[in-house]
């Protein structure tokens, strides 16, 4: 199986694969039919972190899963493909017609969509609706060139939706907007969030 990394949606053999779940409405809501999403944090005995995402914006919770139990995976990088967006029963709604106006262009760097677009790209489920924000996701292993994300935003900027963009580095995550406005960002990693002026470099 390949590396699970934060945000792959994960689907599971069945519902005693989730550990450490305290929330009684996962008991009533969940299903191995839905995906879980892949999150940030560490376990010593090799148990994956998962978050579950339930019909009502407030219910999420976070769970353990042991890798031998995940028999499919969705990175955000597979629901960017032109075809599959134009195709989608989605392409109507505002995020899906940003991402595909962003698909249709070159980037230097492999990036996908999160959040509940890209939960209802995998699954056919709507939990997407028209004020839905549109979450993306950069990969970025090596430093990426300031002058192009600062052209990836303004042009996202002016999008038909509210438009976020996380950037993974190899140490966590980063708001590309924030890092961009203030020069310094909270990296999420791990073992917590740190302050850094530069995400690639892990002295900071």
């Amino acid at each position: 199986m390949k590396t699970l990394r934060p945000h792959d949606l994960v689907w599971l053999a069945d519902r005693r694969a989730l550990e450490g779940v305290t929330e009684a409405w996962v008991e009533e809501i969940w299903h191995p039919g839905l995906p879980v999403v892949v999150r940030r944090d560490v376990n010593p005995n090799g148990r994956v972190p998962v978050g579950i995402r339930g019909l009502k914006r407030e219910q999420r919770a976070a769970a353990w899963v042991a890798p031998e139990h995940v028999i499919r995976v969705v990175s955000p990088e597979e629901l960017v493909d032109t075809q599959t967006l134009v195709r989608s029963p989605f392409i109507t709604q505002p995020p899906v017609q940003v991402a595909f106006q962003l698909a249709q262009q070159r980037w230097p760097w492999v990036w996908g969509i999160t959040g509940s677009s890209g939960y209802s790209l995998a699954t056919g489920i709507p939990v997407l609706h028209a004020t839905s924000d549109l979450d993306l996701l950069i990969r970025a292993p090596q430093p990426l060139a300031r002058e192009v994300l600062l052209r990836w935003q303004q042009q996202i900027s002016g999008a038909l939706c509210r438009v976020d963009t996380q950037v993974n580095v190899p140490q966590g995550g980063f708001a590309l907007s924030e890092w961009l406005r203030d020069g310094r960002v909270l990296l999420k990693t791990n073992r917590g969030p740190q302050l850094v002026s530069d995400p690639w470099f892990e002295g900071n």
